[in-house]
């Protein structure tokens, strides 16, 4: 076993960081398997998982899911597997999408406030005098985000309510 690697926020994002490290280590022939807690959870998208599969066959490294099932796409059997799964999560994904977007606009028509409560936020009042002294100091959002482990929007919010409050 080379390592675990987790993605942190959406799967559908473009931008996986720990996906592009698996990838590098299949394309430099470092790994001859990826295991996977579910097809599903590899691919953004059929299209996207598909070309993905394949890629990793021409490299020869083979896509294991956790419930044991092999994608082998080198047979027509595993190619209509892979395909009839990746259609069937993509499905799934864009229906669990359509819940979350009803749910929502059913609580905005009831008058329900959407979003994070109005209030302290113990991180950001934390920071807030390093980043009034660093900005004091002539310093960019950018420059105090990487210094405190931070975003930009992050920092921009403390300052944006800094101002607002003085």
């Amino acid at each position: 076993m080379v390592g675990i690697f987790k993605e942190t926020g959406s799967g559908t994002k473009l931008d996986r960081a720990e996906r592009k490290k698996v990838l590098a280590l299949a394309q430099s022939r470092q790994i001859d398997a990826i295991l996977v807690t579910e097809l599903s959870r590899w691919g953004r998208s059929t299209l996207d998982l598909l070309n993905t599969l394949r890629e990793l066959e021409n490299w020869k490294v083979s896509v294991i899911a956790m419930n044991g099932m092999a994608f082998d796409l080198s047979s027509p059997y595993g190619r209509m597997l892979a395909t009839f799964l990746s259609g069937i999560a993509e499905f799934e994904r864009d229906l669990i999408s359509e819940r979350v977007k009803s749910g929502l606009a059913v609580a905005k028509a009831r008058g329900k406030r959407l979003g994070r409560q109005a209030g302290v936020r113990p991180k950001s009042d934390r920071l807030l005098p390093k980043v009034v002294a660093m900005r004091a100091e002539g310093r960019s959002y950018r420059w105090i985000a990487r210094e405190l482990g931070i975003s930009k929007n992050t920092v921009a919010d403390i300052v944006q309510r800094h101002r607002a409050n003085a």
